[in-house]
């Protein structure tokens, strides 16, 4: 028969029961120690001038964005770049197809030239009907078989006393016609040139360009695509700068005024201030909401369309309540609902919950609901401490809650 010992197994359970007492004595000592710390320190809670906030919503927008549209209808055959390329002023971003209007152009640059030349011909024939009337002309004259000069002598002007021509009259009508074709020849010339130039017109209509100096933020066709007059081609924005454009609420937009400052937390987390650039003269009748744009610092991390918060000014919210402001401090680290430290009469302590408004950026916020003017809080509290506590007092004599 065998006999197996038991004496490592009876080794291991003894360590571990002397680790496990070590650990209980550890703790004990640790929740001995006392939970005030040197910082501690009593405020006196006074009225505030600072003002309550509502945060409302925002999106990041270019300083300028335009739309481009298809003016004309036809085929992509070039785009300049994607989303995000840069362009400056003047360059061309897309191309539609234009050769029927090339095609049209070259018949009306013939056009022309023929106006031209039918111009030039009548004002030639004016000429030549101001100082040689064609009335005058020998060829126009009856004859009687004499040599020119009796034709001219006699021939006309007996025929003139008999009442079987007027000189006068049939030069005033010859000048006449000259000097209207004239006229028609030049007003044909004018109408092929104004032709010309409503096709130039198209013709650049046909190329899409850069306003302003910009990137691309987003393209709604490609090449080879067709489309129609209207059709929407690519969004163009100035990025360098960059706004947030809010819908405030009515009675919010009262407390706004142009270059005033308010906090903003964009999506990314970046915390900034905005400017107040621009203030929309009407309220929108279905919303009730009042359109606001802000400018961005420069060089900021955000982009067009980003998510934003904004904590605007909401003196309604008060309804003549006095506003108070603690330390961020003073807040009780490690609980889940923001609580302070409320100093009684017997130098005690009384945790209180409170509601909290808007941090003012230079480490104090704004109670809302829970603490008074004329009250005193410990600033600093340790964690996790309980109503009951005194300063210098060990945690094992605090009260529960």
């Amino acid at each position: 028969m065998l006999l197996v010992s038991n004496e490592p197994r009876k080794d291991r359970n003894s360590v571990f029961m002397k680790c496990r007492w070590l650990l209980i004595m550890s703790l004990g000592l640790i929740g001995s120690l006392p939970l005030a710390a040197a910082t501690v320190e009593t405020i006196k809670i006074s009225a505030s001038d600072a003002h309550n906030h509502a945060t409302i919503s925002g999106t990041v927008i270019p300083l300028k964005e335009v739309t481009l549209t298809a003016q004309l209808p036809g085929r992509i055959i070039f785009i300049a770049g994607s989303e995000g390329t840069e362009f400056a002023q003047g360059a061309v971003l897309i191309k539609i197809s234009d050769d029927d209007l090339r095609a049209k152009r070259r018949q009306l640059q013939a056009q022309i030239v023929n106006a031209q030349s039918a111009l030039q011909n009548a004002q030639v024939q004016y000429g030549r009907e101001l100082y040689s009337p064609r009335s005058e002309s020998p060829g126009t004259m009856p004859g009687f078989g004499l040599p020119i000069m009796m034709d001219n002598v006699f021939t006309k002007q007996m025929g003139s006393v008999m009442g079987y021509g007027e000189p006068e009259l049939e030069r005033h009508a010859d000048l006449y016609s000259a000097q209207t074709g004239i006229n028609q020849a030049q007003a044909s010339f004018l109408q092929a040139q104004s032709q010309l130039q409503e096709l130039d017109t198209k013709i650049r209509d046909a190329q899409s360009i850069a306003p302003f100096d910009g990137i691309v933020l987003k393209k709604m066709v490609e090449v080879g695509d067709t489309v129609q007059p209207g059709q929407a081609l690519l969004r163009f924005g100035h990025i360098k700068y960059l706004r947030l454009k809010s819908d405030v609420p009515a009675r919010l937009a009262g407390n706004l005024q142009k270059g005033q400052l308010v906090p903003v937390s964009l999506g990314n987390g970046v915390k900034t201030r905005a400017k107040v650039a621009q203030i929309y003269p009407m309220a929108d009748a279905t919303n009730h909401t009042v359109t606001v744009k802000f400018d961005l610092p420069v060089n900021v991390k955000a982009t067009p369309g980003m998510y934003a918060e904004l904590s605007v000014p909401d003196d309604g919210a008060n309804t003549g309540a006095p506003v108070v402001s603690i330390p961020v401090s003073a807040l009780i680290r490690g609980r889940s609902l923001p609580a302070i430290l409320v100093k009684l009469e017997d130098g005690s302590s009384s945790v209180r919950l409170v509601r909290l408004g808007q941090r003012d950026g230079a480490g104090n916020v704004i109670v809302l609901s829970g603490l008074h003017p004329g009250q005193e809080i410990y600033n600093n509290p340790p964690p996790g401490v309980r109503s009951g506590w005194k300063p210098g007092k060990p945690s094992s004599d605090d009260a529960s809650d």
